[in-house]
């Protein structure tokens, strides 16, 4: 929002915004009259006064219009030049969230976002720290003949995001691990031996690359929370299933970034205690 600024300011604003918007149109004062339904010497007098008199709002909003501009950066009472609809279209977009495990969009966003933190909820058990066993066991139903391909592309991705510069934080509920190491639920029907493995290789993961990568287990029964990733101050990402639903504006990244930040704080296991927390797991595995 703008400060308070006097009407000849606001004016002066308003003759070189306008031909600011013009010039980045490629407009002329012709062509924009003719758009707006004006006469050329109504466009003249817009760029070259002098006083504080500004137009009135049918033809600053015409003029908006046709330049693909916000009326309210025009008027000095935005900073931001683009049209309301067009600014909600960046700030919240549906993504189309493919059945793999690092599609390109969400390599897009971790390499947009390297050097700063992210926050992750998995779905499920994080994807950069599952074994090839338990990616396996996970995808080959939706990957078909591609299978190995397709995970052998995806661990590379997920050894890029592993040794990448940003640091990690993930949260992952308590009947999530509970379940794998029961082989319960969704996990039902993976061999102990794999998942035996796969716990071990969660533990040995997160002690080799502590605290750069911080795992913390909350108990959904008193916390809930969607799946989710917050990368850094850029972007908020809620998984959905089918899609992606991706927010860029400041606020909503803001409170994603509290509720995660809440997880953190109520996790039952700490990322210090999680070594203890795993190998209590694995005593569970028959």
């Amino acid at each position: 929002m703008q400060g308070k600024i006097d009407k000849r300011e606001r004016a002066t604003r308003f003759r070189d915004r306008l031909r600011q918007a013009m010039e980045l149109a490629g407009s002329n004062q012709t062509a924009l009259a003719r758009q707006i339904g004006v006469d050329r010497s109504t466009i003249s007098q817009l760029l070259k006064g002098t006083g504080a008199r500004l137009p009135n709002a049918q033809v600053v909003g015409e003029c908006a219009s046709a330049l693909g501009v916000s009326a309210d950066w025009l008027l000095s009472l935005s900073d931001r030049s683009e049209p309301a609809a067009r600014i909600m279209a960046d700030a919240l977009r549906l993504t189309e969230a493919p059945r793999a495990l690092v599609d390109e969009q969400i390599f897009d966003w971790h390499r947009e976002a390297l050097g700063y933190k992210i926050r992750h909820v998995p779905a499920a058990l994080p994807d950069m720290m599952k074994t090839r066993d338990v990616l396996e066991w996970e995808y080959a139903p939706h990957l078909g003949r591609t299978t190995d391909q397709a995970i052998g592309a995806s661990q590379d991705r997920l050894a890029w995001i592993r040794q990448s510069t940003s640091d990690y934080e993930i949260a992952v509920p308590i009947y999530e691990l509970e379940s794998f190491a029961r082989a319960e639920g969704y996990y039902r029907g993976i061999p102990a031996r794999i998942r035996r493995d796969q716990l071990a290789h969660i533990r040995d993961l997160h002690q080799a690359l502590y605290p750069r990568l911080r795992l913390y287990v909350f108990d959904a029964r008193r916390l809930y929370s969607a799946p989710l990733t917050i990368f850094g101050p850029l972007l908020a990402v809620l998984y959905l299933g089918r899609y992606y639903l991706a927010f860029r504006d400041s606020e909503r990244i803001e409170s994603f970034t509290r509720h995660f930040d809440n997880l953190v704080r109520e996790a039952s296991v700490s990322a210090r205690d999680l070594p203890g927390h795993i190998a209590a797991l694995e005593e569970m595995v028959r």
